[in-house]
């Protein structure tokens, strides 16, 4: 007699409302970079090309701009909201100061950081195929885990809070590089000089790398001055 397979075994069936997923795919859009800040953001467009109804585009785009995402154009409609440079300095110098505790942390507990080395390959494969989304996402996953390192719970929330626009910008400055190679050449000499427990080469390291990455062109990315 065949026996009944435990519920755990069974995959749970997501049942996901169509707006949440138009949204996630929006989001990812402007995350990553192929959706430019200041692009229009036509509803019917979007309809069209993910292929839904009208509602679902429109509920997904009211998520967005909960999500600081999207702003309404005085008389012209709806656009990925416009980034300053003040607001990208804001935002990267909080992450350099981040990034620089999480290194005091993982430095002084001599916390494992093999998984660092882990999306730092990633990155490199990623640059070969020329790969800008793969080194994106190796990128964001290498600095996010530097932070869950430091295994500090407020730190971590609030890097989750600044995530978007981190992963935003960190996605344009790399757009703009045509060397992908050199981009991923940026991580292990951060790697290696926590390896070393060499905390003030590494912090830093770790601070000029993100000081650099927040140098973005407004004309050049399409940013508001």
């Amino acid at each position: 007699m065949m026996s009944q397979p435990q519920t755990s075994d069974i995959a749970r069936i997501e049942n996901v409302p169509l707006r949440v997923s138009v949204a996630d795919i929006i989001r990812q859009a402007i995350i990553n970079g192929s959706m430019r800040p200041g692009s229009p953001v036509v509803e019917m467009a979007l309809a069209e090309q993910l292929k839904v109804s009208r509602a679902p585009v429109r509920e997904a785009i009211q998520i967005l701009e909960a999500d600081g995402l999207i702003e309404s154009e005085p008389y012209k409609g709806k656009r990925v909201k416009t980034l300053t440079l003040k607001e990208v300095e804001e935002v990267y110098s909080l992450r350099e100061q981040f990034e620089a505790f999480a290194i005091r942390r993982v430095v002084e507990r001599e916390v494992d950081v093999s998984e660092l080395r882990v999306h730092s390959d990633a990155m490199f494969a990623a640059a070969e195929r020329n790969d800008l989304a793969a080194l994106n996402d190796a990128d964001e996953a290498f600095h996010r885990t530097l932070i869950r390192l430091a295994d500090h719970g407020l730190v971590l929330s609030f890097w989750e809070h600044l995530y978007l626009r981190i992963r935003q910008i960190m996605a344009l400055r790399n757009s703009a590089n045509r060397d992908l190679r050199a981009v991923a050449k940026n991580h292990p000499p951060i790697i290696e000089a926590i390896e070393k427990r060499d905390m003030i080469l590494a912090i830093s390291l770790i601070s000029d790398h993100t000081r650099s990455a927040a140098q973005i062109a407004p004309e050049e990315l399409g940013l508001a001055p």
